[in-house]
């Protein structure tokens, strides 16, 4: 037994080291132990405010922001100084995490299937405002039956698949779900609509996007006509991203948007073209990735110069939307050189011009990730740093696959 006494205490030491920030408040981004995730604050600062301006002309529609790109309540409670009435989640374990860091509005915009789960979230609506989706009866009735044992009163948005082919019924299916979902009141209280259509975030012409929300739009107006019909009138009709959600606002049918990545941006959404279909966006590149050249020898391996070895691999970059940009510490651009994916804790780089820069080995590289969101969710802390200095360290608390 003080055998495994002592196993346990070496792992909660372990653990709890891995808890401490690599890098302290006042450090030069040159001193952090890399790979490391860092945003700059004064891009922050400007995506902020380039929201709050983006939404002027909308003042009847709230802004929910996305808590999956960051899992950060730090974060979170910014932007809801900042003018969000609240946050969205994706699993019931980042809610939890973003009401114990202070956030009180959130709408977990996806499914909480089984009843430890629906437990939990009836705990949680005590604590604060949720709201949660749902698209079929049988989660409908086992929640119900959860919540009145509990004596606890959810509320509810029927999620309808308006393209993204996951979650949510099929619009013909909606008006019935909710009136099915509606003789469970005042257990469960019907709000609204949840119509988030995730594939248009990232189509790259403008009139396309903007065609695909007409659709969409077309659509969830078809069930509003259909509820009104039964004088049932949604309180909340949500959905739109980062790439889309200028045109849900406008739409006329919604009246929440929920931007998310807006906030840190990556390479896939910077590639999205405005209405002149030039790539521009009002919104910057705040997350990079900071990493180290630890080898030059890959040069040798082909043979080849302009070949460098640096210490950030797949458990530190996501590239299921494409590998990261490369830049230097300024932020500009090394001639060529590219990320090339070579295994969990490597990345090459490669720049066939090897005329254009020399790297050395303990040069350090900014890496812009292909998608934000993923690649957030690999680390433990965000180094928030301005002027190239650590002013503040916030931890992804929410961090991990969600439960």
């Amino acid at each position: 037994s003080d055998v495994y006494k002592r196993q346990y205490q070496r792992r909660v030491r372990g653990i709890e080291m891995l808890k401490v920030p690599h890098g302290r408040v006042g450090d030069k981004i040159q001193d952090l132990l890399t790979p490391a995730l860092i945003v700059d604050l004064d891009v922050i600062e400007h995506n902020h405010e380039a929201l709050k301006a983006s939404m002027k002309d909308f003042p009847g529609i709230q802004v929910r922001v996305h808590s999956k790109s960051h899992k950060c309540p730090t974060l979170a409670r910014e932007q809801i100084k900042r003018g969000a009435i609240g946050v969205c989640c994706q699993k019931l374990s980042e809610a939890e995490v973003m009401v114990e860091g202070g956030v009180t509005n959130v709408l977990i915009s996806n499914q909480v299937i089984g009843a430890q789960r629906i437990k939990r979230l009836c705990a949680l609506n005590r604590k604060a405002e949720i709201m949660v989706c749902v698209d079929n009866e049988h989660n409908i009735d086992e929640m119900a039956k959860i919540a009145e044992q509990l004596k606890v009163r959810l509320k509810v948005l029927v999620e309808v698949d308006v393209g993204s082919h996951r979650c949510g019924v099929q619009p013909q299916e909606a008006p019935s779900i909710v009136k099915y979902l509606k003789r469970y009141e005042p257990t469960l209280e019907f709000i609204g609509l949840q119509c988030y259509q995730g594939a248009n975030q990232h189509v790259r012409k403008y009139s396309d996007r903007k065609q695909n929300v007409e659709t969409v739009s077309s659509i969830v107006s078809t069930i509003l006509s259909d509820l009104l019909k039964d004088n049932i009138v949604p309180k909340l009709v949500t959905g739109g991203g980062t790439g889309s959600y200028l045109f849900e606002a406008a739409s006329g049918v919604f009246n929440e948007v929920q931007p998310g990545s807006y906030i840190f941006m990556d390479v896939d959404y910077l590639k999205n073209l405005d209405i002149k279909d030039e790539m521009t966006s009002i919104f910057k590149q705040s997350l990079f990735i900071l990493s180290t050249v630890i080898s030059d020898n890959s040069a040798k391996t082909h043979k080849e110069k302009g070949w460098y070895v640096c210490d950030c691999g797949l458990k530190a970059v996501s590239i299921d939307s494409g590998v990261p940009e490369v830049l230097s510490l300024e932020g500009k651009k090394l001639g060529n050189l590219v990320y090339i994916s070579s295994g969990d804790e490597h990345g090459n780089l490669y720049d066939p011009d090897i005329s254009a820069q020399s790297l050395k080995v303990g040069d350090l590289v900014k890496l812009v990730p292909g998608h934000c969101d993923p690649t957030v969710n690999m680390y433990d802390w965000i180094f928030a740093v301005r002027n190239g200095v650590v002013e503040d360290i916030w931890p992804i608390s929410a961090r991990g696959p969600g439960y």
